[in-house]
């Protein structure tokens, strides 16, 4: 078997353990095969790096994926948060093999060869990038599919709120997935958010943990759909029952707001 075969095939057995977890998943609208996301994280300095991932994100990474069939990508600057300037960029595939073997894909994609070419050639004295993270989650199965912002298509308004949260033990990390299924999608929908999506981590750091993100017009709407969120009186009976709240299932909160680059397809 060769490596790629067999990576996949593990990453996908994973992926059926992460369904087969969690009992009596409320299936939303967005029903059918769940998606697969790689987020990648580009730390930079400011100027002449920041200008040259850019270029290369936006006129070689982001053409090629798209003939890959990966339609929809997502390029967000760092707003608030640490490490700034960051680039972050959201990958979204049918097909778990296709990220296991983007790197040789693109190897083989002449025109992606040619328009990245200074980012990919660049001189080990003037890297384009301070250091690339990377990691592979899989979308939740109550939320499968990522969904674009309404205001996407006419470039409208936006930001974007980026969070992880991570869990003392998988058991834990098991009972905040289910906490979603079991309204948390719905009592965010009535507050008002935008949902993006919705991902379980299967390759990456600080391991077990969930990312997903929300989107609002602006940070004045964010401000104010989370306080309707959190005194919405059915997150407080969910949040508030033994199942959860037994301990604290969540031990770390990462929150990060990201404005979209011109580019970005969500």
């Amino acid at each position: 078997m060769q490596r790629r075969d067999f990576l996949s095939s593990t990453l996908a057995g994973s992926a059926l353990a992460l369904s087969a977890r969690t009992p009596a998943l409320a299936q939303s609208a967005n029903s059918g095969p769940r998606e697969y996301y790689e987020l990648r994280k580009y730390e930079l300095t400011s100027g002449p790096q920041t200008k040259l991932t850019q270029k290369y994100v936006a006129e070689a990474l982001i053409p090629a994926l798209n003939r890959m069939g990966m339609k929809t990508v997502g390029a967000f600057d760092l707003f608030l948060g640490p490490q700034t300037p960051t680039l972050y960029v959201l990958i979204p595939s049918a097909s778990l093999d296709s990220l296991v073997t983007l790197e040789m894909q693109l190897a083989k994609d002449e025109d992606y060869q040619r328009a990245g070419e200074a980012f990919l050639k660049a001189p080990a004295k003037e890297p384009p990038y301070v250091r690339m993270e990377s990691q592979l989650l899989v979308a939740f199965e109550g939320y499968p599919k990522l969904t674009v912002p309404p205001v996407t298509a006419s470039h409208g308004a936006r930001v974007f709120q980026l969070r992880t949260y991570e869990s003392p033990t998988t058991s834990d990390h098991r009972l905040k997935v289910e906490m979603f299924h079991n309204g948390e999608f719905s009592y965010f929908e009535k507050a008002g958010f935008w949902q993006v999506f919705y991902g379980d981590a299967l390759i990456g750091p600080r391991l077990p943990h969930l990312t997903y993100m929300l989107s609002f017009p602006d940070l004045g709407e964010m401000n104010a759909k989370w306080k309707a969120f959190s005194s919405d009186p059915d997150w407080k009976k969910l949040s508030g029952s033994p199942k959860y709240s037994f301990e604290s299932i969540v031990s770390n909160i990462d929150s990060m707001i990201l404005n979209p680059t011109s580019y970005s397809q969500i």
